[in-house]
């Protein structure tokens, strides 16, 4: 199988990073393939509802860095979202790469795929209600299935790691995909 982790937090060692890395090392334990992509480091322009993907080819007219994510996208049986909880919902990067997801709607290409989602917050769980709704009704809306979500109470720069049994839920999350 292979699995397709997209991270929307700028800090390259914090909480979302170390939780998705966790879950990516246990999959990869059990004979995944997988890949991780920092979304803060690339160039994805925000979809300005041109259309263009609803025909031919299913294809974005911009050219930025999400043609490489497509492709990465597609090859995916199960993409990862992690995202700090930014507002109630996901960080503006993600959001952005989200947005983007609008080829899929008519191609149809990530039916049947699974989807895991890590939120890190500072308020736990429970604030994480509203993004939770966001991910639900997207993923329906693409046909792609919620496997699980992790949402932890984490805001400090090593808060995950240094919480009891987070990164074990990850890595065993992964590990049995």
């Amino acid at each position: 199988m292979n699995i397709l982790a997209l991270i929307g937090s700028p800090r390259k060692n914090g909480n979302t990073v170390a939780v998705v890395d966790a879950l990516l090392s246990g999959a990869k334990d059990a004979g995944h393939e997988t890949d991780s992509i920092m979304v803060y480091d690339k160039n994805i322009l925000p979809c300005i509802d041109c259309r263009r993907c609803q025909r031919g080819p299913f294809a974005c007219g911009f050219h930025d860095d999400m043609g490489m994510l497509y492709e990465k996208i597609s090859g995916a049986d199960v993409l990862v979202i992690g995202t700090p909880l930014y507002w109630y919902g996901a960080s503006a990067p993600m959001k952005t790469c989200i947005d983007r997801f609008r080829p899929y709607v008519s191609s149809r290409e990530l039916e049947g795929k699974g989807a895991i989602v890590i939120v890190p917050s500072e308020e736990g769980p429970s604030a994480c209600d509203p993004l939770m709704h966001m991910f639900r009704l997207s993923f329906q809306y693409l046909g792609v299935q919620l496997l699980d979500s992790l949402l932890i109470k984490a805001y400090d720069r090593d808060d995950a790691r240094q919480s009891p049994g987070i990164l074990e839920r990850a890595y065993a999350l992964g590990a049995e995909l």
